[in-house]
């Protein structure tokens, strides 16, 4: 039930994510609308939510595991986005009949900064419910 829960609440963030926009137009977005793209392009490139929540899972264990863990829940947020802004990262364009053979671009957006923490943040909403249940991170 937790991690249906959890699940769903991944497909919600994909939903609300707004339309999708190609990552060589992200410059001048700020932080918040940059996240957005991302859970857009997630969605777009049809990410399964449950390799989401394992992510995030397998983050909070090796957390956990850690002897000398770090404090700050901001750490664990930004762990667990660099890891999902991985999954669907990045514009491709192929322009096969172009002067001088075919084009190619290949775009890839920076994984840093807010970005980071307003996924992370995400992140953690989304799977709180399945991590407070099974007691598997003792720091949230």
């Amino acid at each position: 039930m937790w991690v249906a829960n959890a699940i769903q609440r991944v497909q919600t963030l994909y939903a609300n994510a707004g339309p999708y926009v190609e990552a060589f137009r992200l410059n001048g977005l700020s932080p918040q609308e940059r996240a957005k793209a991302a859970w857009a392009r997630l969605r777009k490139e049809n990410v399964d939510p449950r390799l989401v929540v394992a992510t995030c899972l397998a983050v909070e264990l090796t957390i956990l595991g850690d002897p000398q863990p770090a404090s700050k829940p901001e750490f664990r947020w930004v762990q667990m986005a660099k890891q999902v802004h991985k999954m669907a990262s990045g514009t491709h364009k192929r322009w096969p009949n172009a002067i001088g053979g075919p084009k190619e671009l290949h775009v890839y957006p920076r994984s840093r900064g807010q970005v980071l923490r307003h996924l992370g943040a995400d992140l953690e909403k989304a799977i709180e419910l399945l991590i407070a249940h099974h007691a598997i991170g003792g720091a949230i």
